[in-house]
């Protein structure tokens, strides 16, 4: 201190004048302090409608209904039902000051709706903070959401944590273009090869809303005709979804939309498209600035404004199944979407779900075909291969692949790419008798034996080498790959044929196209390319491991992966020829012959009704460790037409290998029951569930352990 200013050492009476003076300035110009908005103690409620209602991000079933909260006066203008919230959760009877309930930790959470008064009779606890003022949960998908999460036994919490994606502000902040005028409706173009395809296309444009199951014929058509089933909606005024099993296929329908309508028709929704530009894409959709929108699963909930059609494609790949509670399907949500919003419905793939057939036959749904005549036109030649033809081949026993496969390759060639589609990826994954077939297994942890690179014989899940193995089952010591992988199989014809480039696709690097030139493109199921033009041949090997798994779907899973490989071969017509490696007898080799999915369809519904299987049936599978899925099985309500299958002991999963959804933990002995109920009760058994395990949690029964319910599940064994 200066000994200028004659200021002695003390306390605020020795202090400076410049400082004093700062003090008192301050203190005039500080405002009336304000309510903390950690409580909002003190704060005057909004006149109108004070109460908040609140969905709370807690997706346990428990605590699966709304919260009310007090509207502060500051918070009135913004806290509109559908804006995201945070609001202080958990606290106590006791905590309570100046008539507010006060504690809990911050949560996120949605605003649903606006009261006069609470139906609580005890003090509430006041919204924290209104995080954003746009109102991204409306009535409609609040609704969807409701729905979607009785009929999986789920949380609604969970449900809207898949359907609103997460905030980002600077996409929030830029203002959605304005919307277009609706475009001319198109003319049917390629629709018209279908006996009804014109006629759908018009009911559509006209405002109407037909609902149909569309088997495509083959080849690359399939997105055009997409792209003019949205656009004629769209020029009646309405909005239309597209849900595609992957990128690649919203590629394709992205261009074809492109090419149709130009360029701001419509919204991609897609994971790849990061978290920026996918929220600013929904928020135009949202807006109404949009009104088409394709996407992948996750565009199922898309808010697109005065729906007029919900479209799918290929409605049995595994994709369009959530992996996230409650595991919702595509094609369930779109058929909810369809019955509340009163629109148009198209169900779309080369082949035909058992699903499928089902809508058809209920009536439900009116078929969209072509006739047999223009099937046979655009269809390739399908060649089978058989055991008996392979027993009589000396090629075969030794080199894997039949003679008609060689010259069905070396044929190909000459004209264009050949496609060779193989059950696995990788070298040889595993191994089986050459005699009788039966899988090689370890000796000691009974897991499946494979060779790796060309290497010694070892267990896949111990890693134990085996010298001496033999075949428990007929006693023969000779080994054969049961299912050669994909760079084998690559490894092999480039060496057949060491002047053509071999080209692979699967899950490390998937190819989208590839040129229209020679060559040999090995693919895994669902990850073939596109060649241009077409491919000349199509090799589709061990289709006795596809037919050979353990589970209800798996000659209609076959058939529907060699459907979609054969549908990208040019038409017999112009030399296209497929030839499949499996016993021709069985009905789903006959189906492909034929080229009749919708046959094999029906005929499959007619025995699973027989049997009571799903979809005929409702089922749910419980499972997890024995005593816990015995509680639960004890203690739940289930409806008096409920039949328990089981429970059964479950597969102990080997270390290190991706656990799948409802899988024991690695090293875990689990237990599955299913649960099935005839038509009609599935609303029934999926509320008797969802009770059941909200009892389960709201009580820590257990110690901690897990038990999964899962509606519909799609690997039943």
């Amino acid at each position: 201190m200066s000994s200028e200013n004659g200021q002695a050492d003390g306390g605020a009476e020795g202090a400076p004048p410049e400082q004093l003076a700062l003090i008192r300035e301050s203190v005039r110009k500080a405002k009336t302090p304000r309510a903390k908005p950690r409580t909002w103690r003190g704060a005057a409620l909004a006149k109108e409608l004070p109460v908040a209602r609140v969905l709370v991000d807690k997706g346990v079933l428990h605590l699966d209904r709304y919260f009310d909260y007090a509207v502060p006066e500051e918070l009135d203008a913004e806290a509109q039902p559908g804006v995201r919230v945070r609001v202080r959760f958990g606290a106590g009877r006791h905590r309570v000051r100046d008539g507010r309930r006060e504690g809990g930790g911050l949560i996120d959470g949605f605003l649903v709706e606006r009261l006069a008064e609470s139906e609580y009779s005890g003090p509430l606890a006041a919204l924290a903070q209104v995080v954003s003022p746009e109102r991204v949960l409306s009535e409609e998908l609040l609704g969807l959401a409701r729905a979607v999460a009785d009929r999986y036994a789920g949380s609604l919490a969970d449900v809207l944590q898949l359907a609103v994606p997460p905030r980002n502000a600077r996409a929030e902040q830029r203002p959605s273009p304005d919307p277009l005028p609706p475009p001319p409706a198109p003319e049917a173009g390629s629709w018209q090869r279908y006996e009804r395809g014109a006629a759908f296309v018009e009911s559509l444009a006209s405002g109407g809303a037909p609902r149909a199951v569309w088997n495509a014929l083959p080849g690359p058509q399939w997105s055009e005709e997409l792209a003019r089933a949205v656009a004629a909606t769209l020029a009646s005024g309405r909005g239309a979804l597209v849900v595609l099993p992957d990128g690649r296929a919203v590629a394709r329908a992205d261009a074809a939309l492109t090419a149709l309508l130009g360029e701001g028709r419509h919204a991609v929704l897609t994971a790849d498209a990061g978290p920026e530009k996918r929220y600013a894409q929904w928020l135009a959709v949202r807006r109404g600035s949009v009104r088409a929108v394709i996407g992948t699963r996750a565009a199922m909930f898309a808010p697109v404004q005065d729906l007029g059609l919900v479209a799918l494609w290929d409605d049995g790949d595994d994709s369009h199944s959530e992996q996230h509670a409650p595991q919702p399907h595509a094609r369930e949500v779109l058929l909810l979407r369809a019955a509340q919003d009163k629109c148009g419905f198209l169900l779309g793939s080369w082949g035909c779900t058992v699903e499928a057939a089902q809508l058809v036959e209920s009536g439900w749904a009116r078929p969209l075909v072509a006739g047999r005549e223009q099937v046979r036109g655009a269809a390739p030649l399908v060649r089978t291969v058989g055991d008996g033809d392979l027993a009589r081949d000396e090629a075969a026993r030794a080199a894997r692949l039949p003679t008609l496969a060689w010259q069905a390759v070396r044929d190909g060639l000459r004209h264009g790419p050949v496609l060779v589609q193989v059950p696995r990826r990788g070298y040889v994954p595993r191994m089986a008798c050459a005699n009788c077939r039966a899988p090689a297994r370890c000796r000691h942890c009974s897991g499946p034996m494979e060779t790796r690179d060309g290497g010694a014989l070892c267990c896949a899940w111990c890693g134990r080498e085996e010298s001496g193995w033999h075949c428990p089952e007929c006693g023969a010591f000779r080994l054969r790959a049961s299912v050669v992988g994909a760079r084998r199989t690559a490894e092999e014809l480039g060496r057949a044929f060491p002047a053509v480039p071999v080209r692979t696709s699967g899950r490390e690097h998937v190819l989208d196209t590839v040129p229209g030139a020679p060559a040999l493109v090995v693919s895994t199921p669902g990850a073939e390319p596109v060649a241009e033009g077409g491919y000349a041949a199509a090799l589709l090997l061990d289709g006795w491991a596809m037919l050979g798994r353990p589970d209800l779907r798996a000659g209609e899973d076959a058939l529907r992966r060699w459907i979609a490989a054969g549908a990208l071969v040019r038409p017999q017509s112009a030399g296209g020829t497929v030839v499949v490696v499996a016993e021709p007898t069985l009905r789903p080799v006959q189906a492909l012959v034929r080229w009749d999915p919708v046959g094999h369809a029906v005929r499959e519904l007619a025995e699973r009704a027989e049997l009571g299987f799903p979809p005929v049936s409702r089922m749910a599978a419980v499972s997890g460790p024995p005593e816990a899925v015995a509680e639960f099985l004890r203690t739940a309500e289930l409806p008096p037409e409920a039949e328990v299958l089981g429970p059964v002991p479950l597969p102990v999963p080997a270390p290190g290998r991706p656990r799948r959804v409802g899988a024991p933990p690695p090293g875990e002995q689990w237990e599955r029951a299913l649960l099935r109920v005839p038509p009609g009760k599935g609303a029934a058994l999926a509320a008797a569930l969802k009770a059941a395990q909200a009892a389960r949690m709201a009580r820590g029964s257990g110690s901690g352990a897990v038990v999964w319910v899962r509606i519909d599940p799609a690997d039943i064994g």
